[in-house]
């Protein structure tokens, strides 16, 4: 079984390195997470995104290359330096202190035309446009047939107003409970969903994570469609859960599998994710586990 497209996914955002309190310093970032978990997993994706002509910038590149990434999209930024974020953890769950001016907030419209075309999809986020790179979205979105947003909110690299500029027209939005209530916050608990979907007119879906709830779609046509989360053995972090949904959620998006079995194959990846210290691994084992029971 191949979960391998024929078409790329093409993946637009920041690609950084987490530092943990231990001094541990993970390559991440949500989208450049989505970019590796999807070529782990089998699919095509072609990450677009800056890197610094430093240090940083060249280990992004030897893990791309060691595990054959498609390197046609890494900008390497003339000036400024590879991203970093500091990562602080409260009973597992991170928070994150964000680095301003580094070389995923500013790639060259043009570079957009170096890329595959046309892609099955665009996969972003919002924190790669806080300081600019919205020329850049604008071309990248004029090539993909779909559009999945993750909204992925990170105080205080944004404004509302510019988060629902973003997803508007997306054919899926993915967030959490708590970034559906701040971009809602006019609507009731149990209208959000189905305000947003009208309000962003998304084609598709909005998917909604609940963390240890699991998660719910709510499609532009039909009945919302939800799941539980799976229990999980030898939580390490949440660093990267959401990420790892929305892996799965594209590939399964990309394939045409039923709502349900989307949810419960994001949802059980996810929590493999949980068991690691942060959201990636190297192993290809831990990616082969997770497909094995796919066919």
């Amino acid at each position: 079984m191949t979960t391998r497209t024929t078409e790329p996914v093409l993946v637009f955002g920041e690609a950084l390195f987490d530092v943990f309190p231990d001094g541990q310093q993970v390559l991440g970032g949500a989208p450049f997470n989505v970019a590796w978990n999807l070529h782990q997993l089998g699919a095509t994706a072609c990450f677009v995104g800056g890197v610094g002509r430093d240090d940083a910038g060249a280990q992004i590149r030897s893990a791309m290359r060691a595990i054959g990434m498609d390197e046609r999209g890494l900008y390497d930024h003339p000036s400024a330096p590879t991203g970093r974020v500091d990562i602080h953890l409260d009973r597992g769950e991170p928070s994150y202190d964000i680095v301003p001016n580094q070389a995923y907030d500013d790639v060259s419209p043009s570079w957009a035309e170096t890329l595959p075309d046309p892609p099955a999809l665009l996969y972003h986020g919002t924190l790669a446009l806080r300081a600019g790179n919205r020329g850049l979205l604008d071309h990248l979105r004029n090539r993909a047939r779909r559009r999945f947003v993750d909204v992925n909110l990170r105080a205080p690299w944004y404004s509302l107003e510019d988060v629902h500029t973003w997803v508007r027209g997306a054919d899926v939005i993915k967030l959490n409970r708590d970034e559906l209530d701040e971009l809602m916050p006019g609507s009731t608990p149990d209208r959000r969903a189905h305000d947003l979907l009208r309000k962003a007119e998304v084609r598709e879906a909005v998917i909604v994570t609940l963390g240890a709830e699991g998660a719910e779609v709510h499609p532009a046509h039909g009945d919302v469609v939800k799941a539980p989360a799976p229990d999980v053995t030898g939580f390490r972090d949440a660093v990267g859960a959401g990420d790892a949904f929305a892996s799965v959620a594209i590939i399964g998006l990309v394939q045409g599998w039923a709502t349900p079995l989307i949810l419960d194959r994001a949802l059980e990846f996810a929590a493999r994710v949980c068991t690691l210290q942060g959201a990636t691994s190297q192993d290809a084992a831990f990616y082969h586990a997770a497909r094995e029971n796919w066919e």
